[in-house]
């Protein structure tokens, strides 16, 4: 039985082992001996470290070797971001959310509370939702979810199948000598530094469609579709074109003012419904300038 989630936060699960301590308390530090012993004191005190049934641990509980204990994720000054989603549909099955600049999809690292999907267990009340795909924090656009368990995978394989036309738009430096549309194919693998990503002699493993769909002078919006779905596909196979997108701080891009957002929207989804059979087509209503 997981706990339910805390202000859109749901708890995490950890089995400890022989040997990290005597109580839940010791067991933890030791696991995590970055988070201070204060703040498992204080986690503790107010009901955030649980049992397997859900039932809130006191620091001295006896550790109980390879049962699951529970714990709520915090991180000391989280940053937030000002941008607002908006939920551009909502079913028995799935919602789909227009996500701006800034603001993760999921929890990791510094983001816990204040995620896409927080927000959405929060606006909805439903603790059941899962991203059926990502994009970066980075990124806006649309970012669909699954509500429901029982109609879940059959959403899942849109994706899993390419069976599901997802179009991005970006803004990147003009590539008057390149012939447009264009597929770009290539191996992309874990680059240095470790959070950035690479395109590498081998088989290919990415897939992207490319055109123009708007040319101005210095600065064209292209329209990218991905076939595949590696991390930053569509910023590799840009920077590989050398257009990298407007503001890509990770890729080269030409940097358009103090804090501009990357230049790249998630823009449009469409897909035949695996439940319903109608076809269901959604656009984000952001867009991008190309007077950056």
């Amino acid at each position: 039985m997981k706990p339910p989630a805390i202000d859109g936060v749901g708890a995490s699960r950890v089995q400890l082992r022989p040997g990290e301590g005597a109580t839940v308390f010791e067991a933890l530090c030791a696991r995590f001996p970055s988070i201070d012993r204060t703040t498992w004191r204080s986690r503790f005190g107010r009901g955030r470290v649980l049992d397997a049934q859900g039932r809130a641990l006191d620091a001295d509980a006896a550790l109980s070797v390879g049962g699951d204990v529970f714990y709520y994720r915090e991180v000391p000054d989280e940053p937030v971001c000002g941008g607002v989603e908006t939920l551009v549909h909502v079913d028995d099955d799935i919602a789909v959310v227009d996500k701006p600049h800034g603001l993760a999809v999921m929890p990791a690292g510094r983001y816990v509370r204040d995620t896409l999907l927080a927000r959405m267990v929060r606006r909805l009340g439903v603790e059941d939702i899962v991203p059926l795909h990502r994009i970066d924090r980075d990124t806006a656009g649309l970012v669909m979810f699954s509500l429901r368990a029982a109609t879940r995978d059959a959403y899942a394989a849109l994706f899993r199948d390419r069976a599901i036309r997802k179009r991005y738009e970006a803004i990147a430096p003009a590539l008057p000598g390149v012939a447009f549309p264009l597929v770009r194919e290539s191996r992309i693998e874990r680059g240095v530094p470790f959070h950035t990503m690479r395109e590498v002699d081998g088989v290919a493993n990415s897939h992207s469609r490319i055109d123009v769909v708007e040319r101005s002078e210095g600065l064209w919006r292209y329209a990218l579709e991905p076939v595949t779905g590696r991390k930053h596909q569509l910023r590799v196979h840009m920077a590989g074109l050398g257009a990298a997108i407007a503001n890509d701080p990770l890729y080269g891009g030409v940097v358009t003012a103090e804090g501009a957002s990357l230049a790249l929207l998630a823009k449009r989804l469409a897909f035949d419904d695996p439940v319903g059979g109608r076809r269901r087509d959604f656009e984000s209503s952001l867009s991008l300038s190309l007077s950056l």
